[in-house]
């Protein structure tokens, strides 16, 4: 009996001695895993160039650069040197150009008002921007206000022109899908028959609404975070409404080339995983150039 008890005692040594690596890991993981997500991943800020080939663009243009940011979703919570770093980095990509795809805020736009204008007043580039559906939730005339202290164009259902010697290319913006204030008709009366086209939209699933016109090359877009929190092999279980259908990344619609930015800040739960914050630059070429 007793030597029959000593063996059971050291089997299940053994067999404790193999769990407790495996325990120990699991142990790591459990621990480790939520500090990434909380503090690591938010702030690992991602500076992804995207050369792309516009079929109208001039030859005039070749070589232009724009640097999209969205979703910043300013808060209390948003660490100053992170948003600084973000503008300083930016700043850095020499754009000729700078595109906000919406939500500066998540809410209480007055109360964060100052502290974004001063991030906003250091881009080096014209900056031009459209609301998004936080950005009306809170207070669009706020928000508005703030971008016109920040020198930012807002171009929500309205057109910006750039001119290279004759060459035109327009930056066109709608207003917000989900806040029902997009105005497409709107933006296209006002949009020359002339020049490349390129579409801001908060919502990237407004791609599907724009390709219908068959004038714009290219839309940028936001608001669906990437998913902000992806399952690996999986995917996001959880996007937004108008954020469903292109999530992140580069898309061709039809003639429409669609990107969508994974953003700088983040809405609660306030953890990104498997969606690093993103500073997006556009290598534009022109097709013409190449011919």
């Amino acid at each position: 009996m007793k030597l029959h008890n000593r063996h059971k005692r050291k089997k299940r040594r053994k067999l404790w001695r193999k769990f407790v690596p495996v325990l120990s890991l699991l142990l790591l993981f459990a621990i480790a895993l939520p500090i990434y997500g909380f503090k690591i991943e938010p702030y690992w800020l991602q500076v992804k160039t995207v050369p792309l080939t516009l079929p109208h663009l001039a030859s005039e243009f070749d070589g232009y650069r724009i640097v999209q940011l969205s979703d910043l979703h300013i808060v209390d919570e948003m660490p100053q040197r992170y948003l600084e770093r973000v503008i300083r980095v930016t700043n850095r990509q020499q754009p000729d150009l700078i595109a906000i795809t919406g939500d500066i805020v998540t809410d209480e736009p007055q109360r964060y008002a100052s502290r974004i204008e001063a991030a906003l007043q250091k881009l080096e580039a014209p900056t031009v921007s459209v609301m998004g559906n936080h950005d009306h939730w809170s207070d669009p005339t706020a928000v508005r206000q703030i971008l016109k202290n920040s020198r930012v164009i807002d171009i929500s259902n309205g057109v910006y022109d750039v001119y290279r010697k004759s060459a035109q290319l327009h930056i066109a913006g709608v207003d917000d899908v989900w806040a029902g204030a997009a105005d497409l008709d709107l933006v296209m009366a006002q949009l020359p028959d002339e020049g490349a086209a390129i579409l801001l939209a908060h919502e990237p699933d407004f791609a599907d609404t724009a390709v219908k016109t068959h004038r714009f090359d290219l839309e940028l877009s936001g608001h669906a975070h990437g998913g902000q929190v992806t399952i690996p092999f999986v995917g996001p279980p959880v996007l937004p409404p108008y954020g469903k259908r292109y999530p992140v990344g580069q898309y061709q619609i039809e003639d429409l080339i669609q990107y969508t930015n994974r953003g700088i800040g983040m809405v609660s739960p306030r953890a990104r995983f498997g969606s690093r914050p993103e500073i997006t630059v556009f290598q534009l070429s022109s097709a013409q150039a190449a011919e």
